[in-house]
């Protein structure tokens, strides 16, 4: 009788009912990761796109390598960047190579905050 009763639920659920349950987890799992993952990631690129977009000659740059310059000269994909108090020491790069980018007046304004 118990072998009965297995045979015919899983002959209710072997149709198109069956194949909808996993449909749905395997989209609540596409939603979790563009939600967790990829969104995220799309507005930091768009606020390092904006950032490097923003950048001119004489803001103050620390490069991935954690290096902090200012900025001599800005090409299209390349930017000199002088480092330290040497002024013979530039260097151009990438412009991809910057992580934070300082005005040169935001500094004073924070301070007279």
């Amino acid at each position: 009788m118990f072998k009965m009763f297995l045979t015919e639920a899983a002959g209710e659920t072997s149709g198109l009912g069956g194949m909808i349950v996993p449909i749905i987890y395997l989209a609540i799992i596409g939603l979790v990761f563009y939600f967790v993952i990829f969104r995220p990631q799309k507005k930091e690129q768009k606020k390092m796109d904006a950032m490097i977009s923003a950048l001119e000659i004489g803001d103050s740059v620390l490069t991935t390598s954690g290096f902090y310059g200012v900025v001599i000269d800005v090409m299209d994909e390349v930017i000199i960047v002088e480092f330290g108090s040497n002024k013979n020491c530039r260097i151009p790069m990438k412009k991809t190579a910057i992580v934070e980018v300082e005005k040169p007046g935001s500094a004073e304004a924070e301070e007279t905050k």
